[in-house]
C-alpha cells in the first residue's frame, strides 16, 4: 500500500509511474489528498475538542471544590455538548479513515523507473538468456504424453480424486518431485536463507499484508464454514512474510532471508485452452520460495542477488532459460520490479514461467507495518523481497521434456543424488 505522505508530496510522480501499468490514476490520486486532507481536519476539531472537554473538566472540578455550584452546572452543560460533538466528530472521521484505506487498497504499486512500458507479456523486456536449446529425437513427445507413457504423473486419477488441476504424481515422479524440492531447498539455505515450515492456512490480516486480499481476480480458496475464515496460500510468500507482520526490527537485524518449500492453491479462474494442459496450469503445486526483508538502501542490490542465486539452479539443472524484465502492463499489483525466468520446453516449443522475483519495496511492509529502527532511532518502513526458487510444475515439465531420449528420461546430473537413479524408463 503506498503511503499517504508519499502521494501528497509527489502527486506528479505517482500518477505518471502508474501510467506505466496503463492506469489513469489522476482521479484516484486526487481522491486520496483530498481525503486525506478531510481526515486530518476531522481529526484537528476532534483533538480541539476532546483538549476544550479536558480542560473544563479540570476546572468544573475547581468550581465544586469552591462551592461556586452555579457556576460548574453551567460549564457541565458545555461539556455534555462538546461530549456530544466528539461522538459526532468521531464518526466522521471514523467514516473518512475507512473511505481512504478502501481507496489505497485499490491503487497498485508504482513501478520502478527502470520497468518499461507496456500492455501485455509481449511487451516485457528479455534481459539475459542463457543455455542451449537441445533437438530432440523425431517421436518427441510433450509432458502430459511423457507421464501417461512412463506412468509417473496421473491426471485423471486426480480428476477423479478432486478435479482438474490435482495431479497425483507416481513412483519415479513422485520420487523427483521430492528431490527438486530438497534440491531447491538445500541450494537456498547453502546460500544463506533460514528453511521454515509455514502454515498452509492464513487469515484475513495475512492475506491483506501482502497485498493478495482484496482479491481482485478471485484466485485465492477461501475457507468460509464454522466460524472459520481462512484461505488456502496461493505462495509460501503469505505466510512467511507475515511472521514479520507489526514487528519493528533493530537495524542491525536486516536483512532478514527465508526459505520455505509449501503445496500452494490457485482457483486460475478463466485459465482454459492448450497452454494450461498438463503441468502449465494447476490448481495444486509445490514450490519452494525465497523471501527477504532489507534495509530500503540495499534492496535492489538484494534483488540481483537473488536473480543471481536463481540463475544457479538453472545452469545446474542445465535448462535453457532466459529473464524478462517485466512491463508495466504485465507487473503485479503488488511489484515494484519483477523479473521472470522462463525454460524453454523444446517439445512444446515455448517458454514456460517458472520463477518471479520481485521487489515490493515499502508496498507491503506499509501494509503490514513492518519497520526497522534506523541509525538515528527512527523507525522506518523496510523493504520486503521475494522470489521461486523453484516452482516445480514447469521446472519438472521442462526436465522431462528436454531430458527425453528415445530411452528413457534422462535425470539431470545434479539431481542422482536426490533420486538415486539416473534414468525413468
Amino acid at each position: 500500500m503506498l503511503q499517504v505522505p508519499f502521494i501528497r508530496d509527489h502527486k506528479d510522480l505517482v500518477i505518471a509511474r502508474l501510467a506505466k501499468r496503463n492506469i489513469d490514476a489522476t482521479q484516484m490520486i486526487t481522491d486520496v489528498i483530498t481525503l486525506d486532507e478531510d481526515r486530518r481536519g476531522l481529526q484537528t476539531q476532534l483533538d480541539n475538542a476532546l483538549a476544550e472537554s479536558n480542560t473544563l473538566s479540570k476546572e468544573i472540578g475547581i468550581l465544586y471544590k469552591s462551592g461556586e455550584v452555579q457556576k460548574a452546572n453551567l460549564i457541565k452543560e458545555k461539556t455534555a455538548n462538546l461530549k456530544e460533538d466528539t461522538k459526532k466528530l468521531t464518526e466522521q472521521l471514523n467514516l473518512k479513515v475507512e473511505a481512504l484505506q478502501e481507496l489505497l487498497y485499490k491503487i497498485p504499486n508504482i513501478p520502478h523507473e527502470s520497468v518499461p512500458k507496456g500492455n501485455t507479456e509481449d511487451d516485457n523486456e528479455t534481459i539475459f538468456s542463457e543455455g542451449k536449446i537441445p533437438v530432440l529425437h523425431d517421436n518427441a513427445m510433450p509432458h502430459w504424453e511423457l507421464a501417461k507413457k512412463y506412468d509417473i504423473i496421473d491426471f485423471e486419477l486426480g480428476n477423479k480424486i478432486t478435479g482438474a488441476g490435482f495431479p497425483v504424481y507416481k513412483d519415479k515422479g513422485a520420487k523427483l518431485q521430492r528431490a527438486l524440492i530438497n534440491y531447491f531447498l538445500d541450494k537456498n539455505t547453502a546460500a544463506g536463507y533460514t528453511e521454515m515450515q509455514v502454515p498452509l492456512l492464513v487469515n484475513e490480516a495475512s492475506g491483506i499484508g501482502t497485498g493478495n486480499l482484496p482479491d481482485k481476480e478471485g484466485q485465492m480458496y477461501h475457507i468460509n464454514g464454522n466460524g472459520d475464515n481462512f484461505y488456502l496460500i496461493p505462495t509460501a510468500e503469505v505466510p512467511a512474510t507475515n511472521i514479520y507482520r507489526g514487528d519493528l526490527l533493530s537495524e542491525n537485524e536486516l536483512p532478514k532471508a527465508i526459505t520455505a518449500y509449501t503445496p500452494c492453491f490457485r482457483r486460475e479462474a478463466g485459465s482454459y485452452g492448450a497452454h494450461v494442459r498438463g503441468l502449465n496450469r494447476l490448481h495444486q503445486f509445490d514450490k519452494v520460495e525465497i523471501l527477504r526483508v532489507e534495509h530500503p538502501s540495499r534492496s535492489y542490490e538484494a534483488l540481483e542477488e537473488m536473480v543471481e542465486h536463481v540463475k544457479t539452479i538453472l545452469k545446474e539443472l542445465k535448462l535453457p532459460y532466459r529473464i524478462l524484465r517485466l512491463c508495466g502492463g504485465d507487473l503485479g499489483f503488488t511489484s515494484a520490479l519483477t523479473y521472470d525466468f522462463e525454460v524453454f520446453s523444446t517439445a512444446q516449443d515455448r517458454w514456460l514461467e517458472i520463477s518471479s522475483v520481485s521487489n515490493f519495496e515499502t508496498f507491503q511492509a506499509n501494509r503490514l507495518k513492518l519497520r526497522f529502527k534506523n541509525s538515528n532511532s527512527k523507525s522506518e518502513l523496510a523493504h520486503t523481497l521475494n522470489g521461486s526458487s523453484l516452482a516445480l510444475p514447469r521446472v519438472l515439465a521442462g526436465i522431462l521434456e528436454n531430458y527425453q531420449t528415445e530411452k528413457g528420461i534422462v535425470i539431470p546430473e545434479i539431481l542422482v543424488p536426490y533420486t538415486g537413479f539416473t534414468i525413468i524408463d
